[in-house]
This record gives C-alpha cells, sequence and structure tokens, in this order.
C-alpha cells in the first residue's frame, strides 16, 4: 500500500471522528434552539447562518489556499472551530447562551470550512494515488452517512444524561484526536517552494472561474450540481422530516426510522464505490444515479403514506449518492492541475452550494404558504392530487415531493447525453 495513501486512511479515521464530535454538537444545538425558541425558522436561520459566509468566502479562498501549506490551513480552521466549542461550553455553563450567539459561530464556522474544504480537496488529491479517488470518495460516503445514521440517537441520549455541555466536551477530545493525529501522523506532500507572485483575493476568484469557463464539460456538472442541490434542498433536506411528522400523527420515532434508512442507504452505496476502481461512463455514472434518486426517492417519497414506503423512498433517494460523488470526484483530480485546485475547488463549491441558501427558504416558503393551502382547498387539481398523495396535514409538501422528483430526474437525464461532457467520459 502506498504510504501517502497509509496516512490518508489514518487522516481519513480521525476527521471521521471529529465530525462525529462535531455532527452532535450541531444536532443539540437544534434540539436546544427548539426548546429555547419553539420555531422552525429560528432552526432554518442556523443553517442559513452557516451557507451563506461559506458561499461567499469560497469564492476567495482558492488563491490562499493554493499559496499556502494545506496541513497548516488545516490546522488553523480547526483551531478556531474549537475555539467557538469552548466559547459556546463557556456560555452554556454559566447560563449565557443565547441562539444569537449559536448564530454568529455558525457565520465562523461556515467561515472557516469555505477554506478548509478546499485545503481537504487538495491534500486527498496528494496523498492518494488516482486510482484510488472513487474508493476513497466512498469511504468518505460510507464515514458521512454512518455518522448521519448513528448522531441523532447517540446526541440524543448524551443531550438527555448531561445536556449540551457533555456533547461539547465530548466534541473537543474529538477535536484533540483529530489534531494531534494531523500534526505528528500525517505529512501532506507540498509543491516545492518557488517565488509567486502575489495576487489578490479577487484574480484567485477570477482564475478558478476562467478555468472552469474554459473546460465547457467541468463547468456543465458544476452549473447542474448547483440545480441538482436547489432541488434536493427544496424537499429532501428541508422540509422531510415536517412531511414525515405531519403524516405520521407527528410520530418522531417513524421520522427517525426513516432518517436512519436514509443514512442506511447511503452508507450501502458508499460500501459499493469503495470497492470498484474504474467507471466506463463517468458522466453517465453521475447522472443516470441522480435520474434515479430523484425518481425512485422522491417521487415515492411523495406517493409514499406509511413508515415502509418511506423508508424505500429513503434508501433510493440516498444509494445513489455516493457514485455521482465519486464520479465528479474523479473527473475533477484528473482534469485540474495541482498548482490551481485550491482556486478552482473553492469556486466550485462556492456555486455549487450558492443555491442551497435558496432551496432552505424557497422550499419552507412554498410548503407554508402555497403547496399546503392549496392541498385543502376544493380545487379540482388538488382534489385530484388527493388520489394520488392522500389528504390532511402534509398533502401539499408531499406534491412537492413530486413535483422535485419529475423536475430533477428529467433534468438529471437531460444532461447525461450532452456533447460537450464527452470529452470526460
Amino acid at each position: 500500500m502506498n504510504q501517502n495513501f497509509k496516512r490518508y486512511m489514518i487522516f481519513w479515521l480521525s476527521q471521521s471522528v471529529s465530525q462525529l464530535g462535531s455532527a452532535m454538537t450541531g444536532f443539540a444545538l437544534i434540539l436546544w434552539a427548539y426548546e429555547e425558541s419553539s420555531s422552525a425558522m429560528a432552526v432554518s436561520a442556523m443553517a442559513f447562518c452557516n451557507y451563506v459566509p461559506y458561499i461567499i468566502i469560497s469564492l476567495f479562498a482558492g488563491g490562499y489556499v493554493d499559496r499556502h501549506r494545506k496541513k497548516r490551513i488545516m490546522l488553523l480552521s480547526d483551531t478556531i472551530a474549537a475555539i467557538c466549542s469552548v466559547t459556546v461550553l463557556i456560555l452554556n455553563v454559566s447560563g449565557k447562551l443565547a441562539i444569537r450567539y449559536i448564530y454568529l459561530v455558525n457565520v465562523i464556522l461556515g467561515s472557516m470550512n469555505a477554506i478548509q474544504s478546499p485545503a481537504v480537496s487538495v491534500a486527498t488529491g496528494k496523498m492518494v494515488p488516482k486510482e484510488r479517488l472513487a474508493q476513497v470518495s466512498g469511504m468518505n460516503s460510507f464515514s458521512g452517512n454512518l455518522i448521519a445514521v448513528i448522531t441523532p440517537v447517540l446526541a440524543a441520549a448524551i443531550y438527555g444524561f448531561g445536556g449540551m455541555s457533555l456533547i461539547l466536551a465530548i466534541d473537543l477530545g474529538s477535536f484533540w484526536t483529530a489534531f494531534l493525529v494531523l500534526l505528528l501522523l500525517i505529512s501532506v506532500p507540498e509543491e516545492k517552494k518557488e517565488k509567486k507572485r502575489r495576487e489578490s483575493a479577487f484574480a484567485g476568484c477570477k482564475l478558478g472561474f476562467q478555468f472552469l469557463h474554459k473546460n465547457k464539460g467541468i463547468w456543465m456538472i458544476v452549473l447542474t450540481m448547483s440545480v441538482l442541490n436547489f432541488f434536493s434542498r427544496l424537499t429532501y433536506e428541508n422540509i422531510l422530516p415536517p412531511m414525515i411528522l405531519a403524516r405520521s400523527g407527528h410520530n418522531s420515532i417513524v421520522l427517525g426510522i426513516v432518517n436512519a434508512m436514509i443514512g442506511i442507504g447511503g452508507i450501502a452505496g458508499g460500501v459499493i464505490v469503495s470497492v470498484r476502481n474504474e467507471y466506463k461512463d463517468r458522466i453517465k455514472m453521475i447522472y443516470i444515479p441522480a435520474m434515479i434518486s430523484f425518481l425512485f426517492g422522491d417521487l415515492l417519497m411523495g406517493l409514499g403514506q406509511n413508515v415502509i414506503a418511506w423508508s424505500v423512498a429513503g434508501i433510493a433517494a440516498s444509494f445513489p449518492i455516493p457514485f455521482i460523488m465519486a464520479a465528479q470526484n474523479v473527473i475533477l483530480y484528473e482534469k485540474i492541475p495541482q498548482q490551481v485546485q485550491g482556486r478552482v475547488f473553492a469556486v466550485r463549491n462556492a456555486i455549487q452550494f450558492s443555491t442551497i441558501p435558496a432551496g432552505i427558504l424557497l422550499g419552507g416558503f412554498l410548503a407554508d404558504y402555497v403547496f399546503e393551502p392549496f392541498m385543502q382547498s376544493q380545487n379540482a387539481a388538488a382534489i385530484f392530487l388527493h388520489h394520488l398523495v392522500g389528504d390532511g396535514e402534509g398533502s401539499g409538501m408531499a406534491v412537492m415531493f413530486l413535483c422535485t422528483g419529475i423536475c430533477g430526474s428529467v433534468f438529471s437525464l437531460m444532461f447525461s447525453h450532452r456533447k460537450e461532457m464527452d470529452e470526460l467520459r
């Protein structure tokens, strides 16, 4: 096994531990915020405060990442994140924690993620042999989905036993594990030091845009992924919990089962991707799984009216995602020169995630003020839709799933055959 790849395996394991700690803190903060405010909007605003600075700073972070050592960037961003956790812990213990402080912390964390994410992407490309990039993407999908499955159960149990302070203490412990492993055991290969003309943040952003725009196939992948992200945030990652709760008589156990099935589907997909090394047509490996995810995941989630149907839909939606990510990563690492990867990955992140805040806010607005009232009306179209999705509370959100299922699957199928992407297949 390649020595750098061995180091990456250690890095991946330690980062997975740290991500679990961070995920538990995020889940506990949602529980705390909802207990304090009884407002779903307050919880949505937490995610909004994380995504917006991430998108803005991503536009300008690439040049900084390319010019500086990736290991130092990761250590710095992890340290600032740990300082945020310590601050929240102190405020909580002193009884002064307020939602406005959590908003501020999320702004800082989103900003640090904007710098850390491209640094991790570039470091991965340097440590992992090209023939193992798809395998690594599968490993990341596996760990991410495993964390998604166990976080709610583990965090809820710890939160009930020791409250926010205990979860924050565990998060800090996981941080120190990842920090010391990265500091002492991980060596990230770097380019030889050369005297480089210092460029402005705008120049780095411009270079990233120019590279993407010049490479039409990659540019199209980035733009289409931003559209698919928008569709997914309208429903699956936004109104799924309220829809399941509304249609199950506010049964939190049903919601927990469906969330677990979504995670299990992602784990299964990640395992399969991690043992595969070759893709005959990488463009189809992006868009055909995306089509399957929307067609069978969203449509069945909208049509289903019990926990079995929703669970099958959750698996169908999440199982294809690791294939999408793996094929996309293989293309990007192969086509983007290492010396500009930081700038290109940073701009790519900004574009692909730029639609998420809009999807989050628009999805909630459409559910509350458009689709739910429409399905409670006596409109002929609403009466027809009752035969498909049922009636009562949550039926409007179910119709939204039908809409994203149709739009997402048709959109994905259209781009699986575009000639502009032939050179990337």
